[in-house]
């Protein structure tokens, strides 16, 4: 079974704050400096829904597994500790179920068979959404979504509409999610093909280009780069339609874990009440990518 990660490899950071209304969270800015822009915070719970956990004992403890290799969500750092966004999280609902938790990195590939074998209860990291994963695996709410974001020079002054991007260049990976996305959703949009991410963005920052599309999470992170040396800025969107970029990440368990299902979306809905999710993404996530 081809069990294909939810997002590309990003490089490591920390990140955001504050919420709304589904789908996404409010806006903060510093209080001790307004002119720091501000940040969003996506929200994937409906603050009207409520979650019923389980019966006190029903679920015991938490055998999670996860890779180190996913940078920021899973990864080993400088002292060789496993850390990242999904680790904190899952801490956090253990913390949250008042439960023991052990979290253990083994090979993505062998995840979804430490679920299948019950070696282990919950994976924490980015096992894709599909009918091909949901055929064998059951899944927690999503509480994360990789956008697909336009981005333009700091200087430009560029609408990102269809209507706005018309006589424009556009710089997008060929063969990838975001080039089918622009050529459904932005038909009369020129779009210039490049092999790799690494490319588009530096025709880009050339000027090669008026813009470029693609992957939010990587881009937020390129735009704090010294490789893009503060030329471009996000513009427009997040885009987030499911049909090219995914339904999100989520917490894989086996089929028949209804209990683990239902406290795992409990404690994900109260570490977000509680501005304990907020707090993970602020650290891990310094650019917002929404």
């Amino acid at each position: 079974m081809k069990r294909r990660r939810l997002l590309t490899l990003v490089a490591a950071a920390g990140l955001l704050a504050a919420m709304l209304a589904p789908p996404f969270g409010g806006r903060l800015a510093h209080a001790a400096d307004e002119a720091v822009p501000m940040v969003t915070i996506p929200n994937f719970w409906d603050p009207k829904r409520r979650v019923e956990r389980p019966p006190a004992g029903a679920v015991q403890a938490i055998r999670f597994v996860t890779t180190d290799d996913f940078p920021p969500f899973n990864f080993l750092d400088a002292e060789g500790h496993l850390t990242g966004f999904n680790v904190e999280l899952a801490r956090a609902i253990c913390t949250e179920l008042a439960i023991r938790c052990t979290i253990q990195a083994r090979p993505f590939d062998d995840l979804i068979h430490a679920l299948q074998a019950k070696t282990a209860d919950a994976a924490i990291a980015g096992i894709a959404i599909s009918a091909e994963t949901r055929s064998v695996l059951d899944f927690s709410d999503v509480y994360v979504r990789s956008p697909a974001r336009f981005v333009i020079r700091r200087d430009a002054n560029i609408d990102t509409t269809p209507a706005g991007l018309r006589g424009h260049t556009i710089a997008v990976v060929a063969r990838t999610a975001h080039e089918a996305y622009l050529a459904s959703f932005f038909p009369e949009v020129g779009r210039k093909l490049y092999p790799t991410a690494d490319a588009a963005r530096a025709a880009l920052k050339s000027g090669e280009v008026d813009a470029h599309f693609g992957d939010g999470v990587q881009l937020a992170f390129w735009l704090q780069s010294e490789a893009a040396g503060g030329c471009c800025r996000f513009a427009g969107g997040p885009y987030l339609e499911s049909r090219f970029f995914g339904d999100g990440m989520a917490i894989a368990v086996p089929k028949e874990a209804g209990d683990l299902k239902r406290a795992l979306n409990s404690a994900l809905e109260s570490i977000h009440s509680k501005g304990v999710y907020a707090e993970l993404y602020l650290r891990y996530f310094p650019v917002s990518f929404y």
